[in-house]
């Protein structure tokens, strides 16, 4: 490629350290071409096209039917209601401690104080706003409830000894929406309770020396419409405003910093303008049905599959691109140690299913690292500001925390592993101008930060000072696994990043002497150690000392002389029992989905379903430690994805680690690195076709899982696909963008996309 020389502006900043002298610089490793004989359609080839019976409303009216929670007894905890949101405001659905009501929280992903001085879990973590009761006149008897994953609404009846009252509710677009009828003796009433605008992380520790209260809220009435206005001492407002009008309750919350009175204007507009329930319905559904039709998955475990459906209505309820990114308890705040962003690995694996299932429009992540690049330069001590960027631990919405100097044994990487999320939303939609305008300046910033810190020891080899592996109870004097893997993969990355956009980057042979340099991982006889000298010793409920092998694949099973190590570090890892939670479980899943070993992927993922474990997945399939964290079930998906398809290395794998009880699987438009939607079936036990749409025009290298014969490959054409076998089995595909490839064996099979049928079946999620 014709490099061509740039300048480097304010964001990307200047030169790290020199590189140190007497060093060569470092070769840049290729790839092979693939190799092999070419395999052509033959004249088993001819025009094709898919049959996909999930085209229409009803399909996926009844497909989804199957796979929403229901209740028919009351849920008392956040854990087991219905939840709504549309990514920043959220609602969830119990009953009202202590009284014979129904709440409805009313929170949202915007609202918080604004006094970074008080950190994180004070001065810039989120706010209460409030709750809604429903107030039947009778007592509270039963419960017949269905939260609809297809129109993303909850509905049923509240059965009291004085009648009924018939629901429905909605959030779009800014607005709670809730529907009510009353037959009998009973009534429909209302009552908004708002909430102290004080840090949810007061159920754990006393707030901090100097802390003062934020003042207490008022209420105005604006012709029929009420609103709660909520003052903040650090500036801003928060703004409540709600309406009734008939049988329908709308309300909306607003937040604005710095100004005091623009939430209360935007709010009681919103509010005044707002469309009826019926029209808001409409606008809705339709958005809900748009999005689930980007892509289908369908396994023979009826509880798994429906617990993937709702991760994906539970992940575009709380994110979408443009809005806040996700807290740990997404848009749904309850009381909780953790009422803020954790980017040491919580905001990491909230983010992973978004890419497989197609759906890159809920990444707030990416759109929230564009949008804050001057205060991630400003969470750097003033010293490092020219060229560095990074954050600490948990911030705001805006990322403010600042980041510790490794030397320190604080967390100096996790700026660098959020944006490999950001490099995966790259990976599978290959949008350059993401690649350049975040990927590229922030990803500089951020291994330049390290850069300052790197030396050499008496063996030749950099080293790094003191850092933390994240959460980990003891701090490796230097060289913590965590940190050197993000650096490997944050050089090379970089290198590869520079040549792709042309840019001529003087930082590039440090990079490359980094990677011919840097020292080599900590290991023992036990495997991956944490850092130098620190061996993994006690029960630990991260895997940041395996980050190289999972996300990062720097270290794969692909890598037979790494084999060993991988294997008995992972056994290690889970052996040390007292600390493990949710994501222990789903990590391990998703390392042995890498090695293809299925049925052992499915046991672990199983551990966190398993009632009996300290912290399963909850009855509304969301989850809690010592207070609500949204990513464990979502990494959930994500390990069941990893299972049905993975993409990295340049190879796009289907069906890698599928369980053996799995006979029968069907994969529609899932999204892979190199922007390419593949489509295969799986029937009996055996894949029988394997489909890919190039969105890019990106090299395609398949590891297809087809068997039996000699793989035929058609074009959407009906001519012969040029394609190559290399030694290892992988299959090279020309596939132009835009272009449709079929591969199969023997005979064209039934070119089918539709849902399988359970082997295994489950009640539903909620109350059934």
């Amino acid at each position: 490629m014709t490099s061509r020389r740039v300048v480097l502006g304010s964001v990307l900043g200047g030169t790290a350290a020199a590189a140190l002298p007497g060093v060569a610089e470092a070769a840049v490793a290729q790839v092979p071409d693939a190799v092999g004989e070419d395999l052509t359609a033959g004249s088993t080839g001819g025009r094709w096209k898919l049959r996909n019976r999930m085209a229409s409303d009803g399909a996926w009216t009844d497909f989804l039917r199957r796979q929403d929670l229901v209740w028919h007894r009351m849920p008392t905890l956040w854990h087991e209601g219905p939840f709504l949101g549309d990514g920043r405001l959220g609602s969830m659905v119990y009953k009202e401690p202590g009284a014979n009501s129904v709440r409805f929280t009313v929170q949202h992903g915007e609202v918080q104080d604004h006094r970074p001085e008080f950190g994180s879990g004070w001065g810039t973590c989120r706010l209460p706003v409030g709750h809604l009761t429903l107030d039947p006149v009778g007592t509270i008897g039963t419960v017949d409830w269905r939260l609809s994953l297809w129109n993303a609404e909850l509905t049923g009846t509240i059965t009291t000894d004085k009648g009924t009252l018939t629901l429905s509710a909605l959030i779009h677009d800014g607005i709670l929406a809730a529907r009510v009828t009353a037959d009998g003796d009973e009534e429909v009433r209302w009552t908004f309770h708002p909430e102290e605008a004080v840090s949810p992380r007061k159920i754990s520790e006393a707030p901090p020396t100097g802390y003062v209260a934020n003042p207490p809220w008022t209420t105005r009435t604006t012709g029929d419409v009420e609103q709660v206005l909520q003052p903040l001492v650090g500036g801003g407002q928060t703004a409540t405003a709600y309406r009734r009008s008939g049988d329908t309750l709308l309300l909306n919350v607003a937040h604005s910093h710095p100004s005091d009175t623009r939430a209360g204007e935007a709010s009681l507009k919103k509010i005044q303008r707002a469309a009826p329930y019926g029209s808001l319905r409409r606008q809705h559904t339709r958005w809900w049905h748009a999005f689930y039709r980007r892509s289908f998955v369908s396994i023979p475990d009826e509880r798994l599959q429906s617990f993937h459906w709702i991760q994906l209505y539970k992940i575009a309820s709380a994110s979408r691109e443009g809005g806040p990114v996700m807290a740990t308890c997404g848009p749904w705040l309850e009381p909780t140690p953790w009422p803020a962003v954790w980017w040491n690995l919580n905001v990491q694996l909230e983010y992973w299913l978004i890419h497989g299932s197609n759906h890159l429009e809920l990444d707030s992540l990416a759109s929230t690292l564009r949008q804050n690049q001057e205060q991630l330069i400003a969470n750097v001590p003033a010293a490092y500001r020219a060229d560095s960027a990074g954050v600490g631990r948990s911030s705001d919405m805006f990322a403010t925390r600042g980041v510790p100097v490794p030397g320190s044994g604080g967390e100096a990487g996790n700026l660098t592993w959020a944006l490999h999320n950001v490099w995966l939303s790259y990976r599978h939609s290959m949008d350059e101008d993401l690649l350049r305008d975040t990927v590229y300046p922030l990803l500089r910033r951020a291994i330049n930060y390290y850069l300052h810190f790197l030396q050499p020891g008496g063996d030749g080899k950099l080293h790094l000072p003191s850092t933390l592996s994240p959460e980990y109870p003891v701090v490796p004097p230097k060289d913590t696994n965590y940190d050197l893997a993000l650096i490997r993969w944050g050089c090379g990355t970089l290198l590869e990043t520079s040549e792709r956009l042309g840019v001529d980057d003087p930082l590039a042979p440090r990079w490359q002497e980094v990677l011919a340099r840097l020292t080599p991982y900590p290991v023992d006889d036990n495997g991956f150690m944490i850092g130098a000298d620190t061996p993994y010793a006690q029960s630990h409920r991260h895997y940041s000392h395996l980050l190289m092998v999972y996300p990062l694949y720097l270290v794969n099973w692909d890598q037979p002389e790494q084999r060993e190590l991988i294997e008995k570090s992972l056994v290690h890892w889970h052996a040390l029992t007292g600390s493990h939670r949710g994501y222990s479980y789903t990590g391990a899943a998703s390392l042995y989905a890498m090695m293809g070993r299925g049925d052992t992927a499915l046991s672990y993922l199983k551990k966190f379903f398993d009632t009996t474990t300290r912290y399963p997945c909850r009855a509304n399939t969301h989850y809690t430690e010592a207070g609500p964290v949204i990513e464990t079930p979502l990494s959930a998906s994500q390990s069941l994805h990893d299972m049905l398809c993975q993409s990295w290395d340049g190879v796009v794998r289907v069906f890698p680690a599928v369980p053996d009880s799995w006979a029968d699987v069907t994969l529609h438009d899932f999204r892979t690195q190199g922007a390419f939607l593949v489509s295969a079936v799986r029937s009996g036990g055996v894949t029988r076709f394997v489909h890919v749409r190039s969105l890019a025009g990106e090299p395609l290298r398949l590891r297809h899982g087809l068997t039996g014969g000699r793989v035929t490959a058609v074009l959407d054409d009906g001519r012969p696909a040029r394609t190559h076998t290399a030694d290892d089995g992988t299959l090279s595909v020309e596939l132009p963008k835009g272009r449709e490839v079929l591969l199969y064996v023997g005979e064209r099979p039934d070119l089918v996309i539709a849902p399988v049928s359970p082997s295994e079946t489950g009640e539903p999620w909620g109350l059934p």
